[in-house]
């Protein structure tokens, strides 16, 4: 059932990106008198799910959900219809057209992904806001992982910027970010009252982009290691344990925040030793306990919400739109600057590269609306700049000859546009096919 709700989302939000891309090459095609032959959600090759044929254009459902297509007379691409090409240009056709009018038939559908791109992260903000937590509130520091310490960070360390950026907003995809993207070379904390900072290695760009740290939190919230129910079939209640206990140690190892709780219940499964706790604020107690074989006591602990306030954003919608434009101008940013380190040679490509297993795994085993519109934008962009690409058989290819056309006043021949569009096309499949092939391996 997780895996269906995982793949409803992915098969939902493509299907809508598709749609809305496509319409933004078919009805300029159809501005121009322009004749659109096909309107297909999916590919079909060798046969399709669904079709019907209303006026001149066959609309229909592919079964490979890899993408989709308008097919336009008198243009070369994907389908490859040698035949047509062939005979005299028809006024219908796309290559009869003016190079404007070409120009904005193929930059209709980057142009709707942006737009749509823009939109929903506007009315995301409109509906639910913004919800975060203010670095400001957690106020016992942070708990770090490995490649946190080895980056130099530490328990307990409270982080005032990464880079040149402020670090008031609690999250550690900011951090991450910053060094991978903008390259951050420093990180400025308070550590023991005092303020110092932290150089950050060269080597962290490249350690943070592998695929399999990616997912990794470099840090979390630190807070106390404290109980707020002992359910009633508990194996604590036989040993005494009450809810608002304070944990101290086990067996001597220090476990007074939930991290460090975490790390010994790890390496203590099925091990019976001495619990230190203070109960009632005041009183030190020393119990008999012991973890089971999963490395559990039996409580339910105090969570980050329960010690942290969040803070959260409210935007009208005048106010909602020009945020969403500037969130996904960021996202967009993002996405050019990942592209430079990777052509720098400061992540690698690898690392970066995934194919539709990857992205469908983004969107989480629950049906979460906010998640899946957030997913969506984010997807619209980043189909927006990946079209653009001055690739042959992409949008970006099309509109590169085009523009070459229009700035030279020589059109480049049917023969040439074809093997081009082929070429860039054995590309595009070798890509998808490596792609796929790096998710497979990394589920194993």
């Amino acid at each position: 059932m997780d895996t269906l709700i995982m793949v409803g989302q992915f098969i939902l939000s493509l299907s809508i990106l598709i749609v809305l891309h496509e319409c933004g090459h078919f009805f300029p095609a159809k501005w121009f008198n322009t004749k659109v032959e096909k309107f297909y959600l999916f590919f079909d090759p060798w046969f399709s799910l669904w079709k019907t044929q209303k006026g001149e254009t066959e609309y229909g459902i592919g079964w490979l959900p890899l993408g989709g297509y308008v097919k336009i007379a008198g243009m070369i691409d994907e389908s490859f219809d040698k035949e047509q090409m062939a005979g005299p240009a028809q006024p219908w056709e796309f290559r009869s057209k003016p190079a404007w009018q070409r120009l904005i038939i193929m930059l209709g559908g980057v142009t709707v992904n942006f737009i749509l791109g823009f939109f929903l992260f506007s009315m995301i903000l409109w509906i639910w806001g913004e919800e975060f937590f203010p670095t400001e509130n957690v106020k016992y520091g942070i708990a770090v992982d490995s490649i946190a310490f080895d980056m130099g960070l530490r328990d307990g360390d409270h982080i005032l910027q990464i880079g040149d950026k402020d670090f008031s907003k609690f999250s550690t995809g900011t951090f991450a970010s910053e060094i991978i993207i903008n390259n951050a070379k420093s990180t400025k904390l308070i550590r023991d009252g005092k303020q110092l900072n932290i150089p950050i290695d060269e080597k962290f760009v490249g350690v943070l982009s592998q695929q399999a740290n990616q997912k990794k939190p470099l840090f979390g919230m630190r807070f106390p290691s404290q109980v707020k129910e002992v359910p009633k079939d508990s194996p604590s209640l036989d040993f005494g344990l009450k809810a608002d206990d304070k944990l101290i140690s086990f067996n001597g190892e220090d476990i007074s925040y939930y991290h460090l709780f975490n790390k010994v219940a790890f390496y203590n499964k099925d091990v019976k030793g001495d619990l230190v706790l203070i109960r009632n604020g005041s009183d030190t107690l020393s119990l008999a306990a012991k973890f089971d074989e999963d490395g559990k006591l039996g409580f339910h602990a105090y969570t980050p919400l329960d010690y942290f306030d969040t803070a959260s954003e409210k935007y009208t919608l005048a106010a909602a739109i020009p945020a969403g434009i500037d969130k996904g101008t960021g996202f967009l940013m993002s996405q050019i600057k990942a592209f430079g380190q990777i052509f720098k040679g400061r992540i690698k490509a690898k690392d970066s590269l995934g194919s539709f297993i990857s992205i469908g795994k983004m969107y989480g085993t629950t049906w979460d609306w906010q998640r899946f519109w957030n997913m969506t934008a984010m997807l619209s962009i980043l189909l927006a700049f990946i079209n653009l690409l001055p690739i042959p058989a992409l949008d970006g290819g099309h509109v590169m000859f085009l523009l070459w056309e229009v700035i030279t006043g020589v059109k480049p021949n049917d023969k040439f546009l074809e093997v081009a569009t082929m070429a860039g096309f054995l590309l595009l499949v070798i890509l998808m096919i490596y792609a796929i092939g790096l998710d497979i391996s990394r589920l194993f």
